[in-house]
């Protein structure tokens, strides 16, 4: 099963399993990772904002124009900031890590 790494806002790292097929998101929640997700997904806030780091953001799908749209929302928005509810695990992800910012913010 593929793996992927959070960082937390703190530094400390959590490994955890991340099967084919869910999103960052659901992994998250899975793995009791503070990732809030407040309207599950449906691409309505930015509240599953996630960094990710640079080596592997250009392995992604590219972002939608909606999630470009609700990213423009998110706070302390970074270069290689995604919605960890529209990053699907897949093996070509094996491996992926993602920053947990500290802050986010939900308008709405």
């Amino acid at each position: 099963m593929p793996k992927m790494t959070f960082i937390n806002p703190d530094g400390s790292e959590k490994v955890v399993d991340a099967a084919n097929g869910l999103s960052v998101l659901e992994i998250a929640h899975k793995n009791d990772i503070d990732l809030e997700g407040a309207c599950e997904g449906s691409l309505a806030c930015s509240t599953c904002h996630v960094v990710v780091d640079e080596e592997w953001f250009d392995k992604l799908n590219e972002a939608s124009e909606e999630e470009e749209d609700m990213l423009d929302l998110a706070f302390g928005l970074q270069q290689t900031s995604r919605l960890g509810c529209q990053i699907i695990m897949s093996d070509e992800l094996d491996g992926l890590t993602v920053h947990v910012p500290a802050e986010t913010r939900n308008i709405g």
